[in-house]
Order: C-alpha cells, then structure tokens, then sequence
C-alpha cells in the first residue's frame, strides 16, 4: 500500500508577505539604489505585511538559548547569531525562503542592476542576529568570496523587527565613505524597515557604539547576502579577504589576545565544515593541507 502523501506547508508568495504596493515601491526605487552615495544603498519602510513580520519577530529565541553563536571579541564584534536553517523558527524559515525564491531574486536584478544573483543556502554569517545590550559590531568591510560555494559577495539585504525602538538606544546602521573619513549615514533599526546595500571591499559599514537599550530589549534582525559567479568584466574572484574592520577616526581597536584570535579561528573552520557536511571536516583538513 502506497505511502501517504506528506502534507508540507507550502511556501508563502510575495504578496502574502509585503503590503499590496511594496513590489512597486520596490522596482521605482532603482534609480535611488543606484546613485546613492557612498556606495548604492536603499532603505525603505513599511513593505511587510505587520502581522506577518510580527510573527517573526516574536519567534526569536531569548539571548540567553544554546543556539546562538556569540561573537565577543569587544573592540569589535559583540553580538549573537544563528545560521543553523534547522534553527530558524517557522516564520524566519517563511521570510527567508521568499526573499531567496527566483521572484525576489529578479526583483532584486531590476532594482540593482545585477543580473544572476544566488542566494546562499548556508546562510553563511547570515540568518537571525540579535545585539543586546552594550553589544555592537565595528564598521567594516564583509569578506568577499562565499567560503564552500566561491562566488562573490555583491549584496546586503537587513530587515529589521524592533517594534518601538527609541533613538536614544542608538544601534544605528552606519555607512562609511572609503577614506574612513566621516559617517554619511546613520539608519535607526527600526520595525519594517528594510535596507539593501552593494558589498564589496570598501562599502564599509557598521553598528560600531555600544547598544544603550533597557535590559530585555534587543536589536533584533533578519540577514541575507546574494552572490554572483564574478563581478561584471571580470572572472570570479582568486584572492578572498575575511570581514575588514576599520577603525573610526580617534579609534583604536584593543589587541585581542591569543585565546580569542585561536577562538575566532576555530569558528570559522567549524562553520565552514558544518557547511561542508557530509564530511565537511574531512574536506576542509584536505583543502588545509594541499
């Protein structure tokens, strides 16, 4: 006798996810995208639907759950992150799986004139974050190249879950021009807002102050990261550079000591052969030694 068919929650559609007009907003905001200084950024306000977004928001773990990975280097890096799908909650898994379908991909294409976009099925460095507290992250440029898959980095898509953020807690996004010079811009991580900027190796950007919210609060966002084979008029990428961490003018990051830079270390071989599996470990040892 045939086996039942699995009754599997279909995937929710664009529509069900952004405001009626969203998508519109979204396509007449290319011209926006792309002469926007430093770099091409865009942030735009209310697309998702409340409820729905709600939803996710409400679905993240306490800052206190076994499955957060902690980042605490404190010159540069203090900040909670999950990048486990298996860990995402289902209304993380429902928002992630519609901004990485091939309909918010071409959307994506319009807007940033960036054809053959792939989105990352690791979430590498991606997925939930959650900053607490005197948490923060120091401006920076991303690392370039996908560690397992060798694509490119090219775009940051942040979508932001704080209901009633006050200004006063700062946690605000920062974008820096490429002489480290001076801040351009400084975007409150406030409910609905979504922010989507090009990435590459000085598109330095950051969350680089201490988070001055109450005890309970925290700033809560959804991360994703797009790639492309290579960059247009060149072939893919042969030299790759991890997170570039600036400091601010009259900035001096303390030496981290000899446990926390063999930590970071062992983190990133860790996630890089969890990316890997079925015998990630295996592979990345072999890849180390030829």
């Amino acid at each position: 006798m045939p086996e039942p068919p699995v009754d599997t929650p279909a995937m929710p559609t664009l529509d069900e996810i952004f405001e009626p007009d969203a998508i519109a907003t979204l396509e007449r905001a290319a011209a926006t995208f792309q002469g926007a200084d430093p770099f091409p950024f865009l942030v735009l306000d209310g697309l998702f639907r409340p409820a729905f977004l709600r939803s996710v928001a409400a679905s993240y773990y306490a800052g206190d759950d076994v499955r957060w990975h902690r980042f605490a280097d404190a010159s540069r890096e203090v900040k909670l992150q999950i990048d486990e799908s298996r860990h995402f909650p289902p209304p993380v898994a429902a928002l992630v799986e519609v901004l990485n379908a091939a309909p918010f991909l071409r959307l994506l294409a319009r807007i940033t004139d960036i054809q053959g976009l792939i989105p990352d099925p690791y979430f590498y460095g991606g997925g939930m974050h959650q900053i607490q507290p005197g948490g923060k992250l120091a401006i920076h440029a991303d690392y370039n190249l996908h560690p397992v898959m060798n694509v490119e980095r090219r775009l940051n898509l942040l979508v932001y879950l704080n209901e009633g953020w006050e200004e006063s807690w700062g946690g605000h996004l920062e974008l820096w021009d490429r002489e480290m010079g001076a801040s351009r811009h400084r975007i409150a991580p406030i409910f609905n807002r979504l922010v989507l900027f090009r990435t590459d190796s000085t598109s330095y950007h950051g969350h680089p102050d201490p988070l001055a919210c109450p005890p309970g609060r925290a700033r809560r966002s959804v991360a994703l990261y797009y790639y492309t084979h290579s960059r247009e008029g060149a072939g893919p990428a042969t030299r790759g550079h991890s997170t570039l961490f600036r400091e601010r003018p009259g900035e001096t990051f303390a030496e981290q000591p000899l446990a926390t830079r063999l930590g970071i270390a062992r983190n990133h071989a860790i996630e890089a052969a969890r990316a890997l599996a079925p015998g990630g470990l295996k592979q990345l040892l072999k890849r180390l030694r030829s």
